[in-house]
């Protein structure tokens, strides 16, 4: 790895490894999950989230196609966890992932997103300084292979809709990050997510761990929430949930 990549690697593990952040999820997903449900952790990074779901006694599927996390989450993960080193996407195939060495975090196979993201709040000292070829699977396959997961988390920068493209079937709760600057993206999410099934949505900011909201919302509610944020405010995931699946 050169400098960039190293210094990069070496953030997310002082970010993501803290345990001051790590708690508040934690604490969530044992309310989300319980022992022998599955979970599918798409773009696992360093596998926090991954391993905040096997600690709520979840069975887990991590994927992870960006390297060096890739080959860190190899060595480190639970061998109870299966890894696989790929992006999920529309279709089985192979992609391009624009990457930053510096802020990996944001690195991301969505075309056009570093455009975009490039000129949005937050995003100033980013820079996409290389590519890497990477593995795509679905979540449709990953369905065939597992079974149904009571849970996806989705934190792909901006390439959540071609996911969630791959997923033909609902599932009890799935989670997708919100960019207060972009909330074209997902605004287009809830409405692929509404296709699949009745969803009601609630976000959780940051790695706060809580709810927003007393009650879920209907999707026009969270849409017009979206559109509303200030491009500065706190991003964070946005959770939807089935009804019966309380």
């Amino acid at each position: 790895m050169n400098i960039g990549t190293w210094l990069g690697f070496l953030r997310s593990m002082v970010i993501y490894h803290n345990p001051v952040n790590a708690a508040p999820i934690r604490r969530l997903y044992r309310d989300l999950l319980k022992k022998g449900d599955l979970a599918f952790d798409v773009g696992a990074h360093v596998g926090t989230r991954a391993r905040a779901m096997r600690a709520a006694g979840a069975r887990v599927v991590a994927l992870e196609p960006q390297a060096p996390f890739s080959t860190y989450l190899k060595w480190t993960l639970p061998r109870d966890i299966r890894l696989i080193a790929a992006a999920a996407g529309r279709e089985v195939s192979t992609g391009q992932m624009a990457v930053s060495s510096r802020h990996p975090t944001v690195s991301s196979l969505k075309t056009g997103f570093v455009e975009a993201a490039g000129a949005s709040h937050g995003f100033e000292m980013v820079k996409w300084d290389r590519v890497q070829d990477v593995a795509v699977t679905t979540l449709d396959v990953l369905i065939a292979e597992e079974g149904v997961p009571r849970y996806i988390k989705i934190d792909v920068e901006g390439f959540e809709l071609d996911v969630l493209a791959g997923l033909s079937r609902p599932v009890d709760i799935i989670s997708v990050e919100y960019l207060p600057g972009l909330p074209d993206l997902t605004i287009a999410v809830i409405d692929r997510l509404m296709e699949l099934g009745p969803y009601r949505f609630n976000p959780v900011r940051g790695e706060e761990g809580d709810f927003l909201w007393d009650q879920w919302a209907e999707p026009d509610a969270v849409k017009t929430w979206l559109a509303g944020l200030a491009a500065h405010d706190k991003s964070g995931d946005l959770y939807a949930r089935l009804p019966d699946a309380a």
